[in-house]
């Protein structure tokens, strides 16, 4: 994992609620440091594109604080807008628009537009200049609006599922950015993402939001070395106190057994099989399994 800087983070959330008819956003809370990328993770429905829409004031929430690059997300927000990168699951942009088009009307939208550095883009990810977006294919969309999201010198980017629809050397291509991205450690990442094997690569934090609330903020690091997936059989299962595990699930033949500390599950219990899990298998059994 990075070195945690103790400068103003890039994002700071605090005690964030939204209410809907049968959904509820409880008391979030999150905080980003410079140089670092988080990955929020969690089911359709959770709260994840609701946690992004508030932080881009696209929606209004019932309470709550939000800062962005040390500013009020609300008060600052023209000055914020020009310093983040956004890309999201809806379009912003007309289907009928080309490339050469976006970069005019970009140029009118952001004071730092660099023309030079989104033709640049626009040549690595292999797009075609003089096309409609309506006819790219979904893996094409998405870098397009990668490369707009990066074209402006932003200092924080704010994604919503990037790497879907891309292949895996494209996925491939846009982590190696990202990483490079916050290199400086100056600049930072927030990402939604549904593809939990990508965060285990550039991920320096996962936030797990389930059915509007936090359960599970930690650094990837704690997540992939610290916690462990036992298996046993009933009779050994008996035998453990259920403070000793976060969650349970009963298969066929055995228990499978979520726990924070596996070296000292271990020492207390004579498990056979400890295994280390992936962050996709850590949320399945914190949503599949029980208590």
């Amino acid at each position: 994992m990075r070195r945690i800087t103790k400068m103003e983070p890039l994002i700071e959330i605090k005690d964030l609620s939204k209410n809907y008819a049968g959904f509820c956003l409880n008391q979030i809370n999150i905080t980003l440091p410079k140089g670092m990328i988080m990955g929020l993770i969690g089911e359709n429905g959770a709260g994840k594109s609701t946690t992004i829409k508030a932080m881009l004031n696209l929606i209004h929430p019932d309470s709550g604080e939000i800062k962005l690059l040390g500013k009020d997300y609300q008060k600052e927000e023209k000055q914020i807008k020009e310093e983040i990168g956004v890309v999201l699951d809806d379009g912003f942009l007309s289907e009928y628009l080309t490339p050469k088009d976006i970069n005019k009307a970009m140029k009118n939208i952001y004071t730092n537009w660099d023309e030079e550095q989104y033709f640049t883009y626009l040549e690595k990810f292999q797009l075609p200049k003089d096309k409609i977006s309506k006819e790219y294919s979904s893996g094409m969309k998405m870098k397009l609006k990668l490369a707009v999201a990066l074209s402006h010198h932003p200092k924080l980017l704010i994604l919503d599922e990037p790497t879907s629809g891309l292949d895996p050397v494209a996925r491939n291509e846009i982590l190696d950015i990202f990483q490079e991205f916050i290199q400086d450690e100056e600049h930072g990442i927030f990402v939604s993402s549904h593809i939990t094997t990508d965060l285990e690569h550039i991920a320096d934090y996962i936030v797990f939001v389930n059915q509007g609330e936090i359960i599970l903020n930690k650094t990837r690091d704690e997540l992939l070395e610290k916690y462990g997936i036992a298996k046993c059989a009933k009779e050994e299962f008996e035998k453990i106190d259920p403070k000793d595990f976060i969650r349970m699930k009963k298969n066929r033949y055995e228990y499978e057994i979520l726990v924070e500390d596996k070296a000292a599950f271990q020492k207390k219990y004579d498990v056979a099989i400890m295994d280390k899990p992936s962050i996709e298998e850590i949320m399945l059994l914190y949503i599949k399994g029980e208590k």
